[in-house]
């Protein structure tokens, strides 16, 4: 075990951090070439609760479709959620749409360039705000987002669940100390890139890290430790879920579908109907379809879904040659092709609804 200074000094992190990225850091990344900060702004929400290689081609689609935030205000939310199917933790797609027609009807569909104006605008927060004006302007904004926390939680030892208010405010503190004068978007994008390849949640690469000898957590053994996990509730079981989604198809093969409500689950997507138990499925079968053989129905093979918090298990139930019945809102209905090209809407679809159309139109069931 290496030793040195109790803990590091925040300027010397800063240095040592804009140092190593020189040498070592990520430089190609798509939202690196051509930095503005409305190509900032996407690949950072994009980024959010997911994977660098996940988000590449989404952000490469996204960016031909939508290149600029006047095309992006003027879209319809349902094309917008059609490219975001997929990523996964859809309100920031909603809050995506919200803020580039803030930007359209409010700074003339110019991006604003100060940190407040930033921060207002909807899914933006303290650290994605800081973060979007340090990559684009070089402004310096200090950042915490969760490679960051892990970063100085370890090079400065500190315990406690980063989550609490006490323990942010002084990440917060660290975070703003660290940031340099000047160069603020190198020393950004060097914290991040060291928090995604090297100082890692777990199996760190401590021996490559350019703050090997000073940080604390390496010093003392203790990076698998460090940031604090939040308490474990002994005999807590992970909840399971089981939904039954009907596919109602008529003779064209088109799949009935509904928008879900903008808050929860899903919110704005378009939905299998979902059901609690198959006896509610059949009535909602037997009041709003006309079917050839309404006592004909098929259950296909179970698919799994996971969330942050619960498994989902789905069980489809397909009933064919349908047709409506009865008069529905018909903003929130339509009937879905996707083996017709020209007749598949371009709406957004939940991950495992995806795999159900998919699989109908493949053959796979």
């Amino acid at each position: 075990m290496k030793h040195g200074r109790l803990t590091p000094d925040p300027i010397t992190v800063g240095s040592a951090l804009v140092a190593w990225h020189a040498a070592s850091g990520r430089h190609d990344l798509p939202w690196q070439k051509d930095r503005t900060p409305y190509r900032v702004w996407i690949s950072e929400i994009m980024l959010q609760q997911t994977q660098v290689i996940t988000v590449i081609p989404y952000f490469e689609r996204f960016m031909w479709r939508f290149p600029d935030v006047i095309t992006l205000a003027d879209a319809p939310v349902d094309e917008v959620l059609h490219l975001w199917t997929g990523l996964g933790y859809y309100a920031r797609a909603r809050n995506l749409h919200g803020a580039a027609r803030r930007v359209r009807d409010e700074f003339k569909g110019v991006f604003p360039q100060s940190f407040a104006q930033v921060a207002s605008l909807p899914g933006i927060g303290r650290s994605t705000a800081g973060a979007i004006l340090a990559l684009a302007l070089d402004q310096r904004h200090p950042i915490l987002d969760g490679n960051v926390k892990r970063v100085l939680t370890r090079a400065f030892g500190i315990e406690g669940n980063p989550a609490e208010r006490a323990i942010e405010q002084q990440l917060w503190q660290l975070a703003d100390a660290c940031t340099p004068a000047a160069g603020a978007a190198t020393y950004t994008q060097a914290i991040m890139d060291l928090g995604a390849t090297l100082c890692t949640r777990r199996r760190p690469a401590c021996a490559l890290c350019p703050l090997d000898e000073s940080c604390s957590a390496r010093r003392s053994g203790r990076q698998h430790e460090l940031p604090t996990p939040k308490p474990y509730k002994a005999g807590a079981l992970r909840r399971v879920e089981r939904r039954f989604m009907l596919i109602a198809e008529d003779a064209t093969g088109a799949v009935f579908l509904e928008r879900r409500p903008e808050r929860g689950i899903w919110g704005g997507l378009w939905c299998l109907p979902e059901f609690t138990s198959e006896s509610a499925c059949l009535v909602f079968v037997r009041n709003y379809f006309r079917c050839a053989k309404p006592a004909m129905s098929e259950r296909l093979g179970v698919v799994n879904h996971t969330f942050t918090h619960f498994d989902l298990e789905i069980q489809p139930i397909r009933f064919r040659d349908c047709s409506s019945a009865a008069v529905m809102e018909s903003h929130q209905v339509l009937w879905y092709n996707g083996r017709q090209s020209a007749g598949a809407a371009r709406i957004g679809l939940p991950a495992p609804v995806k795999k159900l159309l998919d699989g109908l139109t493949t053959g796979n069931f």
